[in-house]
């Protein structure tokens, strides 16, 4: 005999959110994939912001995501294969070598942006602005003070068993 599992309002809503976060990535990689950025992951846009903003090394690059060193060396890895980073030999210290984000990386960066915001107004198209704004404002409210950005990221990859 099979056993049901109780239903969990907190799982589900859980679930709600994971699957809309899921279906915004789908969708704009998707799209980056057909404008000549196949291979990209949701993930490669938050290690790019934060080389942007400081991790120019694979360490810093892990401390800033809350990975390994080892997880942000594959992640380095996979941009440089993708044109989005190049490493540089440090002036002052030849073994270390500095992560710089390419031309093809901001345009990668600025593309993705501009189809989170197509997104987005579609999903407002669908439900409302207002109820959009509303749902927005909402989960700022509850989120608030919790990791954002390349960490939440992160974190949630960690969770699902993936390397950023």
């Amino acid at each position: 005999m099979m056993r049901l599992m109780a239903r969990s309002p907190g799982a589900e809503l859980a679930l709600l959110l994971l699957g809309g976060f899921q279906s915004m990535v789908d969708d704009v990689v998707g799209e980056l994939a057909s404008r000549g950025h196949e291979g990209v992951r949701a993930s490669h846009e938050f290690a790019l912001r934060a080389i942007e903003e400081g991790a120019d090394t694979a360490t810093e690059l892990g401390r800033r995501l809350s990975v390994s060193k080892q997880a942000a060396a594959k992640t380095v890895a996979a941009l440089e294969r993708l044109g989005y980073v190049e490493r540089e030999t440090d002036p002052s210290d030849a073994r270390v070598k500095r992560l710089r984000v390419t031309a093809r990386g901001h345009d990668m960066m600025t593309l993705g942006a501009a189809l989170f915001t197509e997104v987005r107004d579609r999903w407002a198209a669908q439900i409302g602005a207002e109820q959009l704004d509303v749902l927005e404002a909402h989960l700022a409210q509850l989120t608030k003070g919790r990791p954002a950005g390349a960490a939440g990221l992160a974190r949630l990859g960690g969770d699902l068993g993936e390397a950023i």
